[in-house]
């Protein structure tokens, strides 16, 4: 008996050391826990229920050069309920008038609204929707309503807010306005002005600090934001949204006769630059148009007959034949290499000048006048084309320019039928905008600008950054070759290939191009693209433009260029100066009236005189009347209208001020 009752103090002793080792163990964790490791596990705890989140900064507004909005951020709202915030007593209180409010907003029935409140209450939902997608005004309103209205902790409301990018006009030229975004590698994608100028569009982020109110749920602590977000800066574009209507609709009405794959045109002002409008439309397989890929910028090509205008420019300008040279057009067809070169004339023209030539764009005469003149130094005839910068991008602000491809003597790709080639535009490639650039100077006396798609960035009123006009090449030829090339560029409309626009009352200037695109490639189908690029007006340019119109359907009998691309030229043309709205202007603003002069004189006499009696006003006109006898202290009211009849306080009388004179106007 005594064996087993040690036995059993021996457990109890056993246990009791146990349960003593572990309150120690605890007791040692605890305080560990508390003062070792307490900041940790605080922070850690802290940082899986309340955490700041980004408030995306407003990005700044893209303009046209006319005000309109281009691109703009607008505020998105959403709002939900935390049903446990709000006591009993508020809650039933508020819960009715709450619904009623939602109701006209929401266009939902007040006792179905109210049932959700009520199922959010039981269910202890934390995080109830209320609405989605809701503007500035109408968060703002929700704001005030019952229960909503005493904030967060006491009403329960919770508000997100998210910002969306909208394009007021709509698609129109929307590959040039762009956007900035991240695709699902969290690569940034710039494109466009949003683009290029998303330094000066994004502005600074905010933070708001939520808390966690159940798997993935978040709702903010306070109302006010950490950190409040800074709006982004305002982009003015060069774009005039008229202009831009006119150009758009104009190239998509060509493309859908023509069913063409797509097209591009772009109108730049002949003095600065700046691109007045650009539109780029490809065709998808239901048959309709869209603005996809920015062509005009992006797609470098053989641009076909335009290019023969940095022909005739070296010719001239190197002096190695004038307009007047005659040359053999040898029946349509001459041979270079063993390639033949074709006119597009069955039978060819004869025997014509230079500039007939042109005008009427004969391959086989550019093509014997460049290489009879350079096939000894083509050289000279390449430093031409690179000193028009014709060799390089043009070095705009947007990702993808095109790239330009001009072989080089001496370099890889350079053959022996390069040069002939290359003077009726193949075996060189450019953008339709650079072709454009070349026009331009042209009709800017010589003058090469660089296209211009922003001209400033404003925050409110404050310019903050203005672009200048960039010169490329203060003069790209001699003023007499300048001369002789605008008067045949007229020809060209006037009795060349696109003699079909040309108007008695309108002057227009340029040069069609129908280049084959592929027709080297034996496995890709080989197509057309027709251009015209000009200017307008002939003799005092204020707009260039060029448009391209890609694989137009030849079973049409028609893909050349002052056919397809002529008539959009001609249209935006006429349209931009008998539509776009002008300020006429008054003339003899200066010219003196002796009556009114006169009168005026008369008036002031009365007025520098500072009579201590009432004038008598009789004849005097009623807004003479009325001022001179303010500027004496007196009220007036006057009847009627015309000259003073009568006057209530007669000439004479003494002035007081502040005294009523009533004039009859008659």
């Amino acid at each position: 008996m005594a064996v087993e009752n040690r036995n059993i103090l021996k457990r109890v002793y056993v246990i009791a050391l146990l349960i003593l080792i572990m309150s120690t163990a605890v007791a040692v964790k605890l305080s560990n826990i508390q003062w070792v490791e307490g900041d940790y596990y605080r922070k850690l705890a802290k940082e899986r229920t309340i955490k700041n989140f980004v408030i995306p900064a407003n990005r700044g507004n893209v303009y046209s050069s006319d005000g309109s909005l281009l691109a703009t951020s607008i505020p998105e709202y959403t709002i939900r309920f935390d049903a446990l915030a709000p006591s009993q007593e508020n809650f039933d209180k508020y819960a009715e008038s709450l619904a009623d409010s939602l109701s006209l907003m929401l266009k939902k029935s007040s006792g179905s609204i109210l049932n959700e409140l009520r199922k959010a209450r039981a269910n202890k939902n934390r995080y109830m929707l209320v609405a989605r997608k809701l503007s500035y005004t109408q968060h703002a309103a929700i704001k005030g309503f019952p229960l909503f209205n005493l904030g967060a902790y006491k009403g329960g409301i919770i508000i997100e807010q998210e910002t969306v990018r909208e394009h007021p006009i709509g698609k129109i030229a929307a590959r040039t306005i762009g956007y900035e975004r991240f695709d699902e590698n969290g690569k940034l994608l710039p494109v466009g002005i949003e683009g290029a100028f998303g330094k000066y569009l994004n502005g600074k982020n905010g933070k708001i600090l939520k808390q966690k109110i159940a798997k993935g749920q978040w709702k903010p602590i306070r109302d006010n934001n950490e950190v409040e977000p800074i709006d982004g800066f305002d982009v003015v574009s060069t774009i005039d949204v008229y202009i831009q209507d006119i150009a758009h609709h104009a190239l998509l009405k060509q493309l859908e006769e023509y069913e063409a794959d797509h097209g591009c045109v772009v109108v730049m002002e002949t003095k600065t630059g700046n691109v007045k409008a650009i539109s780029n439309l490809g065709r998808s397989k239901e048959g309709t148009y869209y603005e996809t890929i920015n062509y005009a910028v992006g797609e470098s090509h053989e641009p076909g007959s335009t290019f023969k205008l940095v022909d005739l420019i070296a010719l001239l300008d190197d002096k190695k034949v004038d307009t007047s040279e005659v040359y053999n057009t040898y029946g349509g067809v001459v041979v270079y290499k063993g390639k033949k070169v074709r006119d597009s004339h069955e039978g060819g023209y004869g025997k014509i000048s230079l500039g007939r030539g042109f005008e009427v764009s004969s391959n086989t005469v550019l093509v014997q006048a460049v290489y009879e003149n350079y096939k000894d130094n083509p050289k000279q005839f390449v430093n031409h084309i690179n000193s028009m910068g014709l060799n390089k991008p043009l070095g705009l602000p947007f990702k993808g320019e095109g790239i330009p491809r001009i072989p080089q003597p001496g370099q890889n790709g350079w053959s022996g039928i390069s040069l002939p080639w290359m003077a009726f535009g193949y075996g060189v490639s450019v953008t339709p905008l650079q072709t454009l650039t070349l026009y331009n100077a042209i009709a800017n006396n010589g003058v090469m600008v660089k296209p211009k798609f922003v001209q400033e960035v404003k925050e409110w009123n404050k310019t903050i950054k203005k672009f200048d006009t960039e010169i490329i090449n203060p003069k790209i030829c001699s003023e007499e070759t300048l001369n002789k090339v605008k008067a045949v560029l007229k020809n060209v409309v006037k009795k060349g290939t696109a003699s079909k626009l040309y108007s008695k009352d309108f002057s227009m200037a340029g040069k069609t191009g129908t280049a084959q695109v592929d027709y080297h490639k034996g496995d890709v189908e080989m197509y057309y693209a027709s251009s015209f690029t000009g200017y307008f007006p002939a003799e005092n340019p204020k707009y260039s433009c060029i448009v391209v119109v890609h694989k137009p359907n030849t079973s049409k009998n028609n893909y050349y260029g002052a056919d397809v691309a002529g008539p959009v030229f001609k249209r935006i043309a006429q349209k931009v100066f008998t539509d776009v709205p002008s300020t006429d202007q008054v003339k003899n603003l200066k010219k003196k009236i002796s009556n009114q002069e006169k009168s005026y004189v008369t008036y002031n006499e009365k007025l520098n005189k500072k009579p201590s009696v009432i004038p008598n006003l009789k004849g005097m006109p009623g807004m003479d009347a009325v001022a001179l006898l303010e500027n004496l202290g007196m009220k007036v009211k006057a009847v009627g209208f015309g000259k003073v009849k009568k006057q209530s306080i007669q000439a004479g009388q003494p002035i007081i001020k502040n005294n009523v004179i009533v004039l009859e106007l008659s």
